[in-house]
């Protein structure tokens, strides 16, 4: 089969439709849609059902495009293999991690990086969600929890300490928990049960000092499905969170209250594929965060 076929079509199926298609592929959609007919007739198969909404693949497209999907990523990860042989690192470098760490601590070291090595292309997706790294849906990835998928290799980076915090606002109108009993008389601002957590127990606060065999409902006032929006709403006023401590201390606002009660720590682990191991740029953007975070207290 052709690659240039095939190449499209996995940017169709990806797509959805041959017009946003042809935007990532700068074709027109006439084109798209004739590559997309040769391999169809080649084929013997309909790859996709066409609907007025767009395309859905057809069972056999299915199995091709996950074909397709695993050969495009071997390319890709030979594209990289062969760019880490050079001297000079250079090349794109995919980093994903939380919305929280992202935007609140790794995003401002970024500018430092990249005057260090402007031939890297760096790139943050920036998502509680777990990524598939040895699908390339990035190359190198921050994460909370040490990594289940087999072939990665992981480097403990950092441990991440979390308390509790409430705003002057809101202690103001709502009075300060002295202990642990108080929680049951304010209002908390918890990870939202519909998303998965980027670590486990993040809800800890609900059950804090409870008898497993006392039924006490504490009142939740805000479930936000990541730790950066449990920050702000905690920062507004609205209630009390388990917030990590790089997070507070980006507010004036936030007041830690309860230190009776024990820091969560988290360990924070740098993951990469076990094809990477070798890259000059993984390696090197590697020791530039083990330096930050020795710079850092999390």
């Amino acid at each position: 089969m052709d690659w240039d076929k095939l190449r499209i079509f996995h940017a169709v199926a990806d797509a959805g439709s041959f017009t946003h298609a042809g935007q990532t592929l700068k074709l027109s959609q006439s084109a798209i849609s004739r590559q997309i007919g040769a391999l169809e007739e080649q084929l013997g198969v309909m790859l996709f059902h066409r609907h007025a909404r767009g395309l859905i693949l057809t069972e056999q497209g299915e199995l091709l495009y996950r074909t397709v999907r695993e050969m495009a990523g071997k390319v890709s990860m030979t594209e990289t293999l062969l760019k880490a042989s050079q001297d000079q690192p250079s090349g794109r470098l995919k980093v994903t991690t939380t919305v929280g760490l992202g935007s609140l601590w790794l995003t401002p070291q970024i500018h430092e990086f990249i005057k260090l090595y402007p031939d890297i292309e760096v790139g943050l997706l920036l998502s509680d969600q777990e990524l598939d790294l040895g699908m390339r849906e990035a190359d190198v990835a921050i994460r909370f929890a040490m990594p289940r998928q087999p072939g990665l290799v992981q480097r403990h980076l950092m441990q991440v300490h979390s308390h509790v915090y409430a705003s002057q606002e809101y202690i103001a109108r709502s009075g300060k928990p002295e202990t642990v009993a108080d929680l049951d008389k304010h209002h908390l601002i918890i990870f939202g049960e519909d998303a998965r957590a980027p670590v486990d127990d993040m809800n800890w606060l609900m059950r804090e000092g409870l008898d497993d065999s006392v039924d006490i409902d504490r009142h939740i006032v805000l479930r936000v499905n990541n730790i950066y929006g449990m920050f702000r709403a905690c920062e507004s006023g609205l209630g009390i969170a388990s917030i990590p401590d790089y997070l507070a201390r980006e507010s004036t606002r936030l007041v830690r209250v309860l230190p009776q009660v024990p820091e969560r720590t988290i360990d924070v682990y740098f993951t990469y594929p076990e094809e990477l191991r070798h890259s000059k740029r993984v390696a090197v953007f590697r020791d530039f965060l083990l330096k930050k975070v020795a710079e850092t207290a999390f």
